[in-house]
C-alpha cells in the first residue's frame, strides 16, 4: 500500500500521477474495482450507443474492457502525460478507435451537449482534496455542460463526506436527480488486510431539461437494489455513513476478534428507516477451548429482556457467550414499534447478513444455529408515547419478565436501553398453573388496563433503600407511635414513594419531581395517588433543599435522592453530579434529624468519579453503608453523621422492620429485609 498518498492533497496534484504512473509501470492499478465488480451498474446507466466521456482514465483496464464488450465511442482523458501515452500506445494496434487525450479535466476543449455520459473512476476522489474542493467544483462543472440533456455523471467513489457533499449539493442545485448505488461486497473466508475497508459506491446524476422544483435523492444497496428515496442531502449522507460504518466493522470482524471489544450495530427497516434490530459481538477469549463446530451463533434476546443485566452490559454478555461456549455470539435485540411474526420469521429476515459477521476462517457454507430463550420471541405492548421538555421523548409499555408475568415500565428513548421504571401488574390469572400457560400466549388480554402491583419493588436498589429505613428503628416496641418524615428526590413511576406510605408505619413523603410529564405518567399508568401522607412537589429538586435549608423548623428522618442524570458525557448516570456537591451534602445533612440517614442511589461507571463522590460525602456523613446491587452498576450508600460503632444492629433492626412491614405485605412476600442489609459494607 505504499503507493497510496500520504496526505489527501497528493491526490489532485499532476506531479503526484507522474509519479504514482511511472512507479506503477505496466501494472493496472484498478481503482477502486475492476470491470467485473462494476459492470452491472454501469450498464444500467451507459448505453453502447453514447458517446461517453471517461474523466481521469489512468492505466485502468475498464476502458478496455468497455470497448471490448461494445462501447466504442469512448474518450479518456487524463492530466498525466506519462499514462496517455503509454495506454495509447498499449491499445494502438488492437483497440485503434480507442483514444486517450492529455486533458485538463477542468478545462476541457469540448463542445457543450456532446457527450451523452461522463465516467469518472476516482477522480472526483482526487480532486476534492484540494483545499475548499476548488478543483472538483470546476470539473463538475465542466462535465455538466459537456452532458446533454438526459446526460449521466457516473462516478464510481469511497464517498467521503466532504467529497459527496461537494457533489450532491452541486447538482442538488442544479436541479438534477441524484441516485447513489453502494455496492454489496463478496464474502470471503480471508481477506486481504490491504485491501480498502470502505464499501464502494457508484454516484448517478441525470441533467434534466428543467430543474428539478424539489430535491431527487436516492439510495440503493447493490447495482440493482430498489431506490429508496430521501428528502434532504443530509439524509443521504447520513445513509453513506451507515453503509461506510457497516464495512468497516464487517471488515474487522472478518479479520480478527477481539474479547473486550464491545461492537455493535442497527439494522433498520428499509422502507421505514427506522431501527429494527440491534446486533452485538461478543468474541470469547482465546485461551477458552470451544467445540470444533461451535465458532458462531445468534442468540435472539427475548422482546422486553433487552435491558437486563445479562443482554444490555459487556460484562452480561461475556457471561452468556461462555455460557453457550462459542467462539463468537452475537446477541440480537428487537427494537419498539416493530412488528415480529415469530422466530423463524426473524431467522430468515437476518439470515442474509448472518455471514457477514462471522468470525474469522469461518467457512461461508457452515451452518450458524439461532439460540433464544425457550424458542420464544418475548412479547411487548406499547400503551403510551409521549415527549417531556426536559427528558425527551418517552414510551411507556407492557412486557411480559422471563418469570412469566406482565410489568409496566417508562423508558426515555433518549437512553432506551434504560428502564426508568418499572412496575409489576396485578394480572387476573394470577395462580401458577394459569401463569405457566400465559407465558406462552402471544398477548395477554386487556394489559393496557391491568392495575399496578402496588406493594411489589421491581427495582433491587429501591429494596435496599427501603431497607435503609431499619437504621431509624422503626419497628421498635417503643418506636412503635412516632411519626417517620422521608424526603425522596426523584418520582419516576412513584413505586417507592408509593411504598413507603402504604407499608411503613407512621411514614409521611414528600416527593420532589422536575418533570410535570412524569407526574402525569406516574398518575395515568402507574395509579400513582398522592394525599395526605404522600404529597408532590414539583420543581428543581436543589432548589427544594435549598428552600427548606433557608425555611428551616423541618427536618427529616430520611432524605432519599434517586434522580438520573440526563447528561450522558458524564460517567454518572445517577445522581447528577450537582446533588453531590459538598454545598449540597452540608443542606441535605443540616435538613435531617439527629439519627436521620441519607440513602443514595449511586451509579457511577468511571471509578475516579466514584471515589470524589465517596470521599466528599463520607466528609459530611463519616459513617457510611454501602451495598452494591447484583447485575448491575447501582449502589445504594446509607449514610449518617453518627460514626458506625454507634449504629444499631442491622440484624436485629432488619427484624424489626420487617416485622413493622408485614401486616400491610401478605401479598409481597418477596421483600426480606434482613437478607438485604445482610451485605452491608462500611465504606
Amino acid at each position: 500500500m505504499s503507493l497510496l498518498p500520504r496526505t489527501s492533497e497528493e491526490f489532485s496534484t499532476a506531479e503526484y500521477w507522474e509519479r504514482f504512473f511511472k512507479k506503477r509501470g505496466e501494472k493496472s492499478f484498478e481503482w477502486y474495482g475492476d470491470y467485473n465488480k462494476l459492470c452491472g451498474v454501469l450498464h444500467k446507466y451507459i448505453k453502447m450507443k453514447d458517446q461517453v466521456l471517461v474523466v481521469g482514465c489512468g492505466n485502468s483496464e475498464l476502458s478496455e474492457q468497455l470497448h471490448d464488450v461494445g462501447y466504442k465511442h469512448l474518450t479518456n482523458i487524463d492530466i498525466s502525460e506519462t499514462v496517455v501515452s503509454h495506454m495509447n500506445q498499449r491499445n494502438a494496434e488492437r483497440r485503434p478507435g480507442l483514444t486517450f487525450q492529455q486533458v485538463d479535466a477542468t478545462q476541457m476543449p469540448y463542445e457543450a451537449a456532446c457527450y451523452q455520459a461522463a465516467l469518472d473512476k476516482g477522480t472526483l476522489d482526487a480532486m476534492a482534496s484540494e483545499e475548499g474542493g476548488a478543483l472538483a467544483r470546476n470539473m463538475l462543472t465542466e462535465v455538466g455542460r459537456v452532458l446533454t440533456i438526459g446526460g449521466r455523471y457516473v462516478c464510481i467513489t469511497l464517498a467521503q463526506e466532504s467529497v459527496i457533499r461537494l457533489a450532491v449539493e452541486h447538482f442538488v442545485q442544479l436541479g438534477w436527480a441524484v441516485r447513489l448505488h453502494c455496492l454489496q461486497e463478496e464474502t470471503c473466508a480471508e481477506e486481504d488486510d490491504d485491501s480498502f475497508a470502505l464499501p464502494v459506491f457508484v454516484l448517478v446524476c441525470t441533467k434534466f431539461r428543467q430543474p428539478m422544483p424539489s430535491p431527487i435523492l436516492e439510495m440503493c444497496l447493490g447495482e440493482d437494489g430498489a431506490p429508496n428515496r430521501l428528502a434532504l442531502p443530509a439524509d443521504l449522507l447520513a445513509a453513506v455513513r451507515e453503509r461506510q460504518a457497516y464495512s468497516v466493522l464487517r471488515k474487522r470482524l472478518r479479520t480478527r476478534t477481539d474479547t473486550d471489544a464491545d461492537l455493535s450495530l442497527t439494522l433498520c427497516h428499509a422502507k421505514t428507516g427506522l431501527p429494527r434490530y440491534t446486533l452485538t459481538v461478543q468474541d470469547s477469549p482465546p485461551t477458552v477451548k470451544v467445540p470444533r463446530f461451535n465458532q458462531f451463533a445468534i442468540f435472539i434476546v427475548p422482546q422486553g429482556s433487552e435491558t437486563a443485566w445479562l443482554y444490555s452490559s459487556s460484562e452480561g454478555r461475556r457471561q452468556l457467550a461462555a455460557s453457550a461456549n462459542f467462539r463468537r455470539l452475537v446477541t440480537v435485540a428487537m427494537h419498539r414499534n416493530q412488528e415480529y411474526a415469530d422466530m423463524q420469521a426473524v431467522q430468515s429476515e437476518l439470515s442474509p447478513m448472518v455471514m457477514d459477521l462471522a468470525p474469522p476462517g469461518m467457512p461461508d457454507n457452515q451452518q450458524v444455529p439461532f439460540l433464544s430463550v425457550g424458542g420464544d420471541l418475548g412479547w411487548r405492548e406499547e400503551v403510551s408515547r409521549g415527549v417531556s421538555e426536559h427528558s425527551g421523548e418517552y414510551c411507556v409499555e407492557n412486557v411480559r419478565g422471563e418469570d412469566g408475568e406482565l410489568y409496566r415500565r417508562l423508558v426515555f428513548l433518549s437512553n432506551a436501553a434504560l428502564v426508568q421504571s418499572e412496575s409489576r401488574l396485578v394480572s387476573s390469572n394470577s395462580t401458577s398453573s394459569q401463569k405457566k400457560k400465559n407465558k406462552k400466549k402471544t398477548k395477554p388480554p386487556s394489559s393496557s388496563s391491568l392495575p399496578v402491583h402496588s406493594g411489589f419493588l421491581c427495582c433491587a436498589h429501591h429494596e435496599v433503600m427501603v431497607a435503609g429505613l431499619a437504621m431509624l428503628g422503626i419497628g421498635k416496641d417503643k418506636n412503635k407511635d412516632i411519626p417517620v418524615s422521608v424526603l425522596v428526590v426523584g418520582l419516576g413511576g412513584g413505586g417507592l414513594p408509593q411504598f413507603l406510605r402504604d407499608f411503613v408505619p407512621g411514614v409521611s413523603v414528600e416527593v420532589v419531581e422536575l418533570d410535570p410529564v412524569v407526574l402525569e405518567v406516574a398518575t395515568e399508568w402507574f395509579h400513582f395517588r398522592p394525599d395526605d401522607r404522600l404529597t408532590v412537589t414539583l420543581g428543581d429538586g436543589l432548589e427544594r433543599i435549598c428552600a427548606l435549608e433557608k425555611e428551616g423548623g423541618r427536618l427529616f428522618d430520611a432524605i432519599m435522592f434517586d434522580v438520573d442524570n440526563k447528561d450522558s458525557t458524564v460517567g454518572m448516570s445517577c445522581p447528577p453530579a450537582a446533588f453531590v456537591e459538598t454545598s449540597i451534602l452540608h443542606k441535605v445533612s443540616r435538613l435531617l434529624t439527629p439519627k436521620g440517614i441519607f440513602i443514595l442511589n449511586l451509579v457511577c461507571r468511571d471509578s475516579t468519579l466514584r471515589k470524589d463522590v465517596l470521599e466528599r460525602v463520607s466528609r459530611i456523613f463519616p459513617a457510611i453503608l454501602s451495598r452494591k446491587i447484583d447485575g448491575e452498576v447501582n449502589e445504594v450508600l446509607l449514610c449518617r453523621r453518627e460514626s458506625v460503632g454507634n449504629m444499631p444492629s442491622l440484624k436485629q433492626a432488619g427484624h424489626d422492620l420487617q416485622r413493622a412491614l408485614r401486616s400491610g405485605m401478605t401479598h409481597n412476600p418477596k421483600i426480606d429485609i434482613a437478607e438485604l442489609l445482610k451485605d452491608m459494607k462500611v465504606t
